[in-house]
């Protein structure tokens, strides 16, 4: 609780008593690897390498002296700035999940590795990121049933604003409509004979399972 309220003086104190009172100091090590996810996530990314290096610094150190690895990831958490927005989202889309069941996936995709997924519909009005400005594209990705659903909400703090200010840049730019497909867009359906239209190099899993099978 003293690394959640940001106290670093009362997170190496109480580290402190853990360790010189017999923790296991692997066990502490892991509590501050899954604080790094759930208590500042994206506001700080580097706070879950740092937690994960310094585990693998105490493991390869050993003691006494690897316990200064463990008290500088706790003062680096503690310092870090703080959101819970990964953990929040994560539930609710498991909450989903939980009341809802396995929902379909959306037909356009929907991987086409046969020319009858193809047919079917698969894939089809599928839209390429990577043609569009910023490589990104209104685009429906959930399930019809769960549309519109959002489920991360980034804070205002640390590295989230940046990611906040992305998603309304691209909302914004967007309008939440999603414009018609074009053939560059749409990887060829397995089979047809049609030519690849993507720009050169790695493009989607349609695109090269077709290359493949034609």
């Amino acid at each position: 609780k003293s690394v959640r309220g940001s106290d670093p003086d009362a997170a190496l104190y109480w580290l402190g008593r853990m360790l010189e009172a017999g923790e296991d100091p692997l066990y502490v090590a892991r509590r501050m690897v899954r604080f790094a996810s759930e208590d500042i996530g994206n506001a700080d990314p580097q706070a879950l390498q740092v937690a994960i290096t310094a585990m693998q610094a105490f493991d390869f150190i050993g003691l006494p002296e690897g316990k200064l690895a463990l008290a500088q990831a706790a003062i680096y958490l503690a310092t870090a700035p703080k959101s819970n927005a990964t953990y929040r989202g994560y539930s609710r889309a498991v909450e989903d999940i939980e009341q809802r069941g396995a929902l379909p996936v959306p037909l356009h995709v929907r991987n086409a590795p046969t020319r009858l997924m193809a047919d079917l519909g698969y894939g089809r009005g599928y839209l390429y990121a990577h043609n569009f400005p910023e490589a990104h594209v209104a685009q429906e990705y959930l399930p019809e049933e769960l549309r519109g659903h959002r489920y991360y909400e980034p804070s205002g703090r640390g590295y989230e604003e940046v990611i906040r200010d992305r998603l309304k840049s691209w909302r914004a730019r967007t309008g939440g409509e999603t414009p018609s497909a074009d053939p560059a867009s749409t990887p060829p359906a397995a089979g047809s004979g049609a030519p690849e239209t993507a720009p050169p190099g790695p493009g989607p899993a349609e695109g090269r399972r077709g290359r493949r099978r034609q």
